[in-house]
């Protein structure tokens, strides 16, 4: 439990009513609720555990919520990042957050950061907070996360959700682990796929997000038991919840200051790596390819490496679909030769990324071939507009 002084606090006659439900039960009552008004809360991101958690975190009373994030609404939010609305596209996340979250509690106190959070940075804001809740998507930003809240000795909240699973738990609180004894590395880079590539099931962020904001109320008026000590796994598919016993690692390494996490996290020799790739691989424009098929050319062949559901959204005229999971097994590559038979080799994806990690895979099994430069999204906005984006 936190130790705002509710002393300090008074309810007004408009708290009263609104909070009711909470100061009839005894667990909460007017000093559970004082304290959850003295709170300052924090979310880093208001993506799809950032939407849920947020607007739980306003209609319970917190007197403070700070909100980090850059980014503005697009219409693939929409399925899941519930506090933004279709009239908000292309506007900060941050700005349609805060006019949601007031019209839920006027009597909140919204500060807003719309910047990136850096080593630089992290410090000076999340120091005025009582708790840190990780609405993340990407490890470098939770190592980040994890370190700052170990050097300021503040609660850390934590979720992450990736296609039909979600995780939840409380690090760095009353001496329990943090995020570095559950995960002591991050995976290499490119391992683990963002949910732009392998999806995620709408209502699972709001499910984890909720388990968050609940954690993050029990934290301040001091009820129940938190997930301290214990991560909470979640399959949606199955309705199955699973849980797993955290202790602090005897010997981990020491946190005394905060590094830089893109770095720790291999991104920079990632990114170097994809851009000796790209130059290895030949590159041709959507324009180009239009003219080779518009020319009736025979001499060549087209392979879509994206997932069978995403070719059934949209396709490009000729291609043949050979997911990339099935090149990485290996079955796939025996299709492409058969496919292409002596044929020139064109691939393409969504954007890019996976064709070129499909033709290293080809390429290393003899098959050369080139990438179609931003895949059916740039098909899809330069050549053929009634292809849908997704």
């Amino acid at each position: 439990m936190l130790n705002p002084n509710p002393d300090s606090i008074s309810l007004t006659h408009d708290d009263y009513q609104r909070y009711s439900r909470h100061l009839t039960l005894p667990e909460i009552g007017v000093t559970g609720q004082k304290r959850l008004k003295a709170a300052r809360v924090i979310c880093i991101g208001t993506g799809g555990l950032g939407s849920p958690l947020l607007l739980y975190l306003a209609a319970a009373g917190i007197g403070r919520i700070g909100i980090v994030d850059f980014d503005i609404v697009d219409t693939s939010n929409l399925q899941r990042q519930i506090i933004h609305g279709t009239s908000w596209v292309n506007q900060p996340k941050i700005e349609s957050a805060k006019r949601r979250i007031l019209d839920i509690n006027p009597f909140c106190q919204v500060d807003l950061y719309n910047t990136r959070l850096t080593s630089q940075n992290a410090l000076d804001i999340l120091k005025p907070y009582d708790i840190v809740v990780d609405g993340t998507d990407n490890f470098p930003t939770r190592y980040l996360l994890n370190d700052a809240c170990v050097l300021l000795d503040k609660p850390n909240v934590y979720g992450s959700i990736f296609r039909f699973e979600g995780q939840a738990s409380v690090f760095n609180y009353q001496g329990g682990p943090n995020y570095r004894d559950l995960y002591p590395e991050p995976p290499p880079p490119g391992l683990v796929p963002s949910c732009a590539e392998g999806g995620v099931l709408g209502i699972l962020p709001g499910l984890i997000g909720v388990i968050q904001a609940t954690e993050t109320v029990k934290i301040i008026t001091g009820v129940g038991k938190t997930l301290s000590g214990r991560l909470l796994l979640y399959n949606a598919l199955e309705m199955k919840f699973r849980e797993l016993k955290l202790t602090p690692n005897p010997v981990r390494p020491t946190i005394d200051r905060l590094i830089d996490y893109e770095q720790f996290c291999g991104i920079p020799q990632a990114k170097a790596k994809e851009a000796q790739q790209k130059m290895e691989i030949p590159e041709m424009t959507v324009q180009e390819l239009k003219q080779l098929i518009d020319s009736d050319a025979t001499d060549f062949v087209l392979v879509d490496v994206r997932n069978p559901d995403e070719y059934e959204i949209g396709k490009i005229p000729g291609s043949v679909l050979v997911p990339l999971p099935d090149i990485e097994r290996g079955e796939g590559v025996e299709k492409v030769k058969e496919v292409a038979n002596g044929k020139r080799l064109i691939a393409h994806c969504k954007k890019g990324g996976r064709a070129s990690k499909a033709l290293q895979i080809l390429k290393e099994a003899g098959i050369e071939g080139t990438n179609v430069t931003g895949g059916i999204l740039a098909w899809s906005e330069q050549i053929d507009p009634s292809v849908p984006q997704y």
